[in-house]
């Protein structure tokens, strides 16, 4: 009896937290269609924190942010919908159509077999990409079967010869499963965040023009390969040594950044 009472209690208990969780979600949507999209957006987050993200949510709050012309907040919550899904086809059509929105377009990335491999994994999650390779190795499985215990010349060649193509298929498949993983759990990349800012020589604020690097501006994408804490004028500040676009390596405050 006292199971059941439990039971009962840790299912009304589950309910009610749905309930609240759509009813935040609700006047979040309602605020967004008011137009109020400072109120929407603060609804959004305090969702994610208290439920948990999800690529909805986050798709729905780069959008309050694009309408804010939050643009560095956009591209940080389109990213973040498209690692928890990355098959998510409106969340990448608008973090693309943001992309030409700023300053700062982004180049081309990496080596062309990198970009068209992380294309590939992008395709799905790579929980998914996982249980392929599981149905390959199975159907792998099964033309060893065929092939060993069949006593039909033809049926034996289909065996082995799909059996192949399977094993194939299943090593591509734990391949893109570890590259779509380890894309999803980078946390070396960031976004600009403010206007503009103006990267370093070295960790600190540039004191003259020969310390300034170069100029970025607000959504432009960057990866951290080191960080450094520095101290000007008893004024303790974090920098990281940033690299733009493959190329372009120089120093950026982390305020001015925002990871994924």
């Amino acid at each position: 009896m006292k199971h059941v009472i439990l039971t009962t209690i840790i299912i009304l208990l589950g309910t009610f937290a749905l309930r609240a969780e759509s009813q935040l979600i609700t006047q979040a949507d309602s605020a967004y269609n008011a137009d109020d999209f400072r109120q929407a957006a603060d609804m959004y987050l305090n969702v994610i924190q208290q439920e948990g993200p999800s690529a909805k949510l986050y798709y729905n709050l780069g959008n309050t942010y694009y309408r804010l012309g939050e643009m560095g907040n956009a591209v940080i919550a389109y990213e973040r919908a498209l690692r928890l899904d990355p098959s998510d086809k409106d969340a990448r059509n608008n973090l693309d159509f943001v992309n030409t929105r700023i300053t700062d377009r982004p180049g081309e990335r990496g080596t062309f077999l990198g970009n068209a491999l992380d294309a590939i994994s992008a395709y799905a999650h790579s929980n998914t990409w996982a249980w392929i390779a599981f149905t390959c190795f199975a159907l792998t499985l099964a033309g060893v079967l065929t092939y060993l215990f069949s006593g039909v010349v033809t049926v034996r060649k289909i065996g082995f010869f799909g059996g192949i193509l399977t094993v194939i298929g299943c090593c591509a498949c734990l391949f893109f499963s570890f590259r779509a993983a380890s894309i999803a759990s980078a946390d070396n990349v960031a976004i600009v965040t403010v206007p503009s800012t103006i990267l370093s020589t070295t960790p600190r604020v540039p004191q003259d023009r020969t310390q300034e690097a170069m100029l970025l501006h607000e959504g432009t994408k960057v990866t951290i390969l080191d960080s450094v804490r520095s101290t000007t004028d008893s004024i303790h500040s974090l920098w990281y040594d940033v690299e733009v676009d493959n190329a372009h390596r120089a120093w950026i405050n982390a305020a001015a950044v925002q990871k994924i």
